[in-house]
Formats: C-alpha cells, structure tokens, sequence
C-alpha cells in the first residue's frame, strides 16, 4: 500500500510469514552480479535501498525472496519513477525498517515515528551504527565500483539476539 506524507511516498510492506533473514543491497546502477544473488540467497526479504538502474535487478532478487526498493538519484527513468517510492516502510514482525537512498534526506525522528533500523545506500560506504537506540544500515554498494571501494552486500538476521549483521565482500565469495 503506498500512502503520501508530506512530500516523501512512503510504502509499507507486510508479509504473511515473519521473515527473520534479511538481505540488504544498495547502489547496483543497473549491475546485479552473480556474487551478488548467491549472497543473498536464503534471504526471506532483501532490501534494496536505491540506485537500482535497471528493473531487470528487481526481477532477478524477486527470484530470490520478495523485494522492498526505493528510488535512487540515478533511478530517474519512467519506470523507476513509476515503481519505486523515495522511501519504504518493512515490517518484519516486531521489528520496523524504514528505507531510504540517502540518510541525509531522513525527515523524522526514527525512534519517535516507531523505527528500530533504517538502511540507507548512496554513499557506496558499507556502515553499521546506533543512535539513541536505532540501527542504521548501509550496505554499501553491489554494483560497478566506485574508487577503491569495497564491493559490498549485507545480511541481518533478526533471528538471533542481539540481532547479527554481517557484511558481505563480492569480491571474496
């Protein structure tokens, strides 16, 4: 269900079954590599959070496990205007994810609006970090490398507690 709110499009995303294993990605630019979907594979939701530059990559982690994506500033197509919100809400059970491209763009309070993580992307950085009781993720970034910047993916397993986040080197798989 989308719903407007000031002037972000916001998503909110259930699902049936309570998924505890998470795959986190950002910033492929159109580039979904192979390494990629294998570490990803196992995820009960994966999180794209922006720069996806081809709907095709959509497709392909669909296959995988259902998707939750925002829109990236290189999303800028027709398509990616029409399918992807500037920001997402997944719930998974207990525990809520609010998702974005860029952290800096975050316009509330996440701990007073009721979220516990928000994952981010943009910087192409890999990122873990709390603040006043909030986890924000960024994965870094799983497309064409950017620098000397690792090739990066995430998984969060909601599962275990304190919840596990691990990141994931493309390069070493």
């Amino acid at each position: 269900m989308r719903v407007t709110k000031g002037s972000a499009s916001r998503y909110s995303f259930w699902m049936s079954k309570v998924p505890t294993r998470i795959g986190l990605i950002s910033d492929t630019h159109g580039l979904l590599r192979e390494e990629a979907l294998t570490a990803l594979r196992g995820s009960e939701l994966i999180v794209h959070a922006g720069d996806v530059g081809d709907p095709d990559i959509l497709t392909e982690l669909r296959n995988l496990a259902p998707v939750v994506a925002v829109r990236g500033n290189v999303d800028s197509e027709a398509w990616a205007r029409r399918e992807l919100p500037e920001t997402a809400v997944a719930q998974a059970g207990d525990v809520s994810m609010y998702v974005l491209h860029d952290v800096h763009a975050l316009d509330l309070d996440p701990l007073a609006a009721g979220f516990q993580i928000v994952v981010s992307g943009h910087s192409h950085k890999y990122l873990r970090s709390e603040k006043n009781g909030v986890l924000y993720i960024n994965p870094g970034s799983a497309g064409p490398r950017r620098f000397t910047l690792p090739i990066t993916v995430a998984k969060l397993d909601l599962g275990a507690k304190p919840w596990k986040l691990e990141f994931v080197d493309l390069e070493k798989l």
